[in-house]
């Protein structure tokens, strides 16, 4: 089965994606809930940058597509920090 890649046509969006998966992959490897919380904390911030975008236009579908994304990674990095503050391994 041939997997699409959809792309969102947005400078900043382009700019942080890279940097998502990059951090991302890193959670995934990590051992432990106190690496993958280190992890998740700088995710948190390249997230930060896409919910904050000074460009969001609500009529734009690649900016939705973007900021619908950025929320459901933002919700799994809450998780991931959450499981470090209540001690979950």
């Amino acid at each position: 089965m041939k997997k699409e890649n959809a792309e969102i046509s947005c400078p900043i969006f382009q700019k942080q994606e890279p940097v998502i998966k990059y951090i991302t992959d890193k959670i995934n490897q990590a051992k432990g809930v106190l690496e993958k919380a280190r992890f998740a904390e700088e995710l948190q911030k390249e997230v930060d940058v896409l919910l904050s975008c000074p460009d969001y236009d609500k009529g734009k579908l690649d900016c939705n597509s973007c900021q619908f994304i950025a929320k459901l990674r933002k919700k799994t990095v809450d998780l991931i920090i959450k499981a470090k503050k209540t001690g979950i391994v």
